[in-house]
């Protein structure tokens, strides 16, 4: 493997990441209260939620599913049983007083990732320390805009939401490795269907622990943990910015306190925000409503049987069945849905690198544009391979073709009878075309002589002028053969 990325000339930089990610439930992780973004504060509560007196936790069955899932997909060992403990803190937006999460008996332990790196020659592997299920708090609100002058307010609507708790071991040792780690874990969470993983909701955050050493020296230093990190950038950022005021006290001959940090992304700076608490300080002890979580070893089974292929090996079944480059098969298999699209696609036309070509170059910049994915569109597989059946049989051309995929994204329909109602089908009249390509020859003397002198470009250019005359709707085969054959004359 070529050489990791040294962040620091003087430092090795040790960092590892703690990775909170929503799973996909329609309801919350100990009540029936549902989960919902984007609802008014407290609407979507519960007084199992609230912690009021006389109620008791029941666990959701999906949660441990998706756990389970979470766990096969990135190689953990999950456990035959587990324990939920209370973890005490105050805070304003934990009504309880404490947080439902699990301690010294996780759901899982002992996982890794092999993690692609730009400018590596291999992939960094990526070892998981634990996963665990816990209640998500709920949010303070500092922002003006929304508490005016009333100082911060508590919005409870996220109290209780359900997450896994992801560690890292501290493998990664630069600001890109922990990025391209989160990127692969992401990927990997929407793949599997254990969750959205959306940042902006807040459905997957990062908590980065780092730490500096001298380059050689076999002992950790002292850690701090930068919280709730949720975009790719701000997490190099945030980490650089912390590795930049280390590295500046330990030159001082100054110690690193282990504390929690906050980033400030206007300044590009790191501060403290609190002296960083150990488990002690949190007086976890078992949770006395709630019974060891037992997986029989059947149910663990049953999730390994029901995960779908995952990304590394769909790339290179797409790279071998259906010829596609390194490059095109990633850039398909980015998300699950965009991988399923293509391979209903695929098999629908008889056509699979036309069908790539289309999804690539028209279909993306479309989602793009339009920021969706292919799963929210009006779309099909079957539609696609139509259209492209329309332009390989000449029926239109793909200059005619093209604006009519954003039409079936859209509002969906028939690509024949789109192109029969707009009149797009291609101009196949043998005089029509006959005459055009004269017209174009006529007006292109100095074309003409370079083309009999050997220069074969300008037949490219010509043809252009007859597509031009038709208005784009000549057949582009019939034109290169009635051209060829008059300038040959």
């Amino acid at each position: 493997m070529s050489a990791r990325l040294q962040p620091h000339p003087k430092y090795e930089v040790v960092i590892g990441l703690e990775v909170h990610v929503h799973l996909c439930t329609d309801s919350k992780l100990f009540s029936p209260a549902p989960v919902r973004y984007g609802d008014p504060p407290n609407h979507d509560t519960h007084p199992i939620d609230l912690g009021l007196p006389g109620v008791l936790p029941v666990l959701n069955r999906r949660v441990v599913e998706l756990g389970v899932r979470a766990a096969l997909a990135t190689h953990c060992k999950v456990h035959p049983c587990s324990v939920f403990a209370r973890k005490n803190y105050f805070y304003p937006d934990l009504p309880k007083g404490y947080q439902i999460s699990q301690y010294e008996d996780p759901l899982a332990t002992g996982g890794w990732l092999e993690v692609e790196v730009s400018g590596y020659d291999a992939p960094v592997r990526v070892g998981l320390t634990r996963i665990h299920i816990e209640e998500d708090a709920g949010k303070s609100i500092h922002d003006a805009a929304i508490a005016g002058d009333a100082g911060s307010h508590v919005d409870l609507n996220r109290a209780g939401v359900p997450l896994l708790e992801i560690v890292s071991e501290p493998d990664l040792r630069s600001p890109e490795e922990a990025a391209a780690y989160l990127r692969k874990l992401r990927e990997l969470l929407r793949w599997a269907d254990v969750s959205d993983a959306d940042m902006e909701k807040g459905q997957f955050r990062c908590d980065a622990n780092l730490s500096l050493r001298r380059h050689g020296a076999p002992e950790l230093g002292t850690r701090t943990e930068l919280k709730n990190l949720n975009s790719f950038r701000f997490v190099e950022e945030a980490l650089y910015a912390e590795i930049a005021r280390q590295a500046e006290l330990l030159d001082r001959g100054e110690r690193v306190v282990q504390a929690t940090m906050h980033y400030d992304p206007s300044r590009r700076t790191t501060r403290v925000m609190r002296l960083k608490e150990n488990a002690d300080d949190y007086r976890y002890f078992p949770d006395p409503d709630l019974l060891p979580l037992r997986i029989a070893e059947a149910d663990i089974d049953a999730v390994r049987r029901a995960l779908p292929e995952v990304p590394e090996e769909r790339r290179a079944r797409f790279e071998r069945d259906y010829a596609l480059s390194e490059y095109d098969a990633r850039l398909l298999t980015e998300s699950r849905a965009l991988a399923d699209f293509y391979e209903a696609a695929a098999k629908a036309s008889k056509e699979p690198k036309s069908v790539a070509n289309w999804m690539l170059r028209d279909v993306l910049a479309q989602l793009k544009e339009r920021d969706s994915e292919i799963d929210a569109t009006q779309l099909t597989p079957a539609a696609l391979a139509k259209l492209i059946a329309l332009v390989e049989g000449g029926r239109v051309t793909a200059a005619s073709a093209r604006p009519l995929v954003a039409v079936l994204i859209e509002e969906g329909g028939d690509p024949e009878a789109l192109v029969r109602t707009r009149g797009l089908e291609a101009v196949s009249d043998s005089g029509l075309l006959e005459s055009a390509a004269d017209a174009a020859i006529a007006a292109h003397p100095d074309i003409v002589a370079q083309i009999r002198g050997g220069d074969a470009k300008g037949l490219n250019f010509l043809m252009g002028q007859v597509m031009k005359r038709t208005q784009g709707k000549a057949n582009p085969k019939a034109v290169r053969e009635i051209l060829a054959r008059k300038l040959e004359a």
